[in-house]
């Protein structure tokens, strides 16, 4: 078998298999609604007010820039790791070019979050 055909057959195998749980717990699960149970949770305390107000997309974008400055460092700690055998084969330049490069954006986009005011925790 061709490798392209070993991933295609454990996709569709993932694929059928999750279905196939979601439909088993479907089918087993019991159903018994209640009022108590459709109301929205809100981590142990008693609803109040309507649950479609609108929060503040500010935490969800913090969260965001969190999540960017997290990955770059994932990034680069494999990379720094390297860097000897880039330069051993004649890469060390052009990785580390590379590499400033890619903070480079990450810091534009840092210097316009800031300047946009969604660092501000309020």
């Amino acid at each position: 078998m061709d490798n392209y055909a070993y991933i295609a057959l454990f996709a569709v195998i993932g694929v059928a298999f999750s279905i196939f749980v979601m439909l088993l717990s479907w089918a087993i699960r019991p159903h018994r609604p209640s009022k108590v149970k459709l109301e929205p949770y809100e981590c142990g305390e008693i609803p109040f007010g309507n649950a479609w107000r609108q929060f503040k997309v500010g935490y969800y974008i913090f969260a965001l820039v969190f999540v960017i400055f997290d990955v770059e460092a994932i990034f680069i700690f494999p990379w720094a790791k390297e860097l000897l055998n880039f330069k051993a084969k004649g890469l060390g330049v052009f990785a580390f070019a590379e590499m400033m490069i890619f903070i480079a954006i990450l810091v534009v986009g840092l210097i316009y979050a800031w300047r946009k005011g969604v660092l501000k925790w309020d």
